[in-house]
């Protein structure tokens, strides 16, 4: 098992760093195990740049252990200060718990839940564990383990400390002490030995596991005994030397080749909810994919098979102009993430973009299509009745520079109106409006300027 699991990591991109990795594949080869990571509920929705752990929690399962997702509803009132230049605004408790409750619908497609499935796939919540928690206990009991030397050397903390005038308050710099309690918790009560995430929370993740070895010892039957405690972790431990053994493991964080931002695109960041990115979005984003990210983004996000994406890859260095490989990206992402029916629609709204005829599209998919086209208001009392001449439209839009060459364009033939080519002495009217509201009008095969009517 354990080879499986790791090797696949390695083999996809996903295996960064590793507490003790010959400890850990000793550990996976014991049984089935359980491995978290813990998701934060600052938004209702997630962003691509989390599907690489939750890819990591996919493979996992594959590989016949159990994964367990952690929504940060305790955490995520404190927030987390890695990767932020300057003190979050906190949020409401019932800002966070609806978040933590949006999100949950994210990991049904990503993940087996079903109950039917021995190593199913499990979804708690850290503010049940951490409010019960009081100040003196969080102080005694775990406080006491944490030196303010080693923590102000995380990077998040430092920069804050030293560069920034904002500096960093006593409730960020804490958050450590949180997410460590989180994996004592979850190893003592859940029997979870192994906690993963994304680079930025290697320290995290190690303070964690430090956590444990100093407050279980070494002898974790002797620990159990003194508390009174049946954990169900003993029962996970059997026949393994050192049971109070725990482990973290990191994935890199995806970079272009570019050297931009991985999911962020010029209309914001790409969400995995379709009320946040739409699936043709979302499918476009992937199919934009630049040529030196597609195969390495075929390993770290797709399911796809070893041989088959060795066989995209050969294709795409072949005849990197016929995309089979960026198509084949984008139709996994889209239908493992929003099924099958989602992944036609996207794919029927690529082709009628492609070939112009975008006269059926819906109003969102048209909207984020000509998100960053040329556009221009007009009143649409001018389109009553016999309406308007395209003629004079065409001049006031970037696709004509004056009525003489709207004209000479319309003679030409070149000019199409939603899709269809216009006629030199067509009128645009209220018929002509896609959904009671804009006009498409294209120049050749790929001018496209957006007209707006209110």
């Amino acid at each position: 098992m354990s080879g499986r699991f790791i090797d696949e990591l390695k083999w996809r991109g996903l295996f960064h760093q590793c507490t003790d990795e010959a400890g850990l594949r000793a550990h996976l080869d014991c049984g089935s195990r359980k491995a978290y990571v813990g998701f934060d509920p600052t938004a209702d929705s997630l962003t691509i740049g989390n599907l690489v752990p939750i890819m990591m929690l996919r493979h996992l399962q594959f590989a016949g252990h159990t994964p367990v997702v952690v929504m940060g509803g305790g955490t995520g009132l404190i927030g987390d200060p890695s990767g932020k230049e300057a003190e979050r605004q906190l949020r409401t408790r019932e800002e966070i718990e609806a978040n933590v409750q949006a999100q949950r619908r994210i990991f049904e497609p990503l993940l087996d839940l079903s109950k039917s499935t021995k190593n199913r796939a499990v979804v708690v919540n850290n503010i049940d564990w951490l409010e019960k928690l009081s100040y003196i206990e969080a102080l005694r009991d775990i406080g006491k383990h944490f030196s303010i030397n080693m923590m102000i050397q995380k990077e998040s903390v430092r920069e804050r400390l030293h560069n920034r005038d904002q500096g960093i308050s006593y409730t960020e710099f804490s958050y450590m002490i949180l997410q460590a309690y989180d994996f004592l918790h979850l190893y003592r009560e859940q029997g979870v030995t192994l906690q993963m995430g994304g680079s930025d929370q290697w320290g995290n993740i190690v303070a964690g596991a430090d956590l444990i070895r100093r407050v279980l010892g070494p002898d974790w039957e002797q620990s159990r005994q003194q508390t009174g405690r049946l954990d169900v972790a003993t029962a996970e431990f059997a026949g393994y030397p050192e049971a109070s053994k725990s482990f973290g493991l990191t994935a890199p964080l995806v970079a272009k080749a570019d050297g931009g931002k991985f999911g962020k695109t010029e209309s914001g960041a790409v969400w995995l909810t379709a009320d946040r990115s739409s699936p043709y979005a979302f499918y476009q984003f992937w199919l934009r994919t630049d040529d030196k990210d597609v195969v390495p983004f075929l390993k770290l996000f797709t399911l796809l098979p070893h041989d088959q994406i060795d066989a995209l890859a050969a294709a795409h260095t072949k005849d990197p102009g016929a995309r089979e490989a960026h198509r084949a990206l984008a139709r996994h992402m889209t239908e493992m993430l929003h099924g099958p029916s989602e992944r036609e629609q996207a794919e029927a709204a690529a082709r009628a973009l492609f070939s112009g005829d975008v006269s059926h599209l819906p109003l969102r998919t048209l909207e984020e299509a000509f998100a960053t086209a040329p556009n221009s208001a007009h009143d649409k009392a001018h389109l009553q009745r016999t309406g308007v001449p395209l003629v004079d439209v065409l001049a006031q839009t970037s696709l004509a520079k004056s009525r003489g060459q709207a004209r000479q364009l319309l003679t030409e033939g070149a000019v199409s109106v939603n899709g269809h080519k216009a006629a030199p002495d067509a009128r645009l009217t209220t018929a002509t409006l896609l959904h009671g509201s804009v006009i498409l009008l294209r120049r050749g095969k790929s001018a496209w300027h957006v007209t707006k009517w209110g």
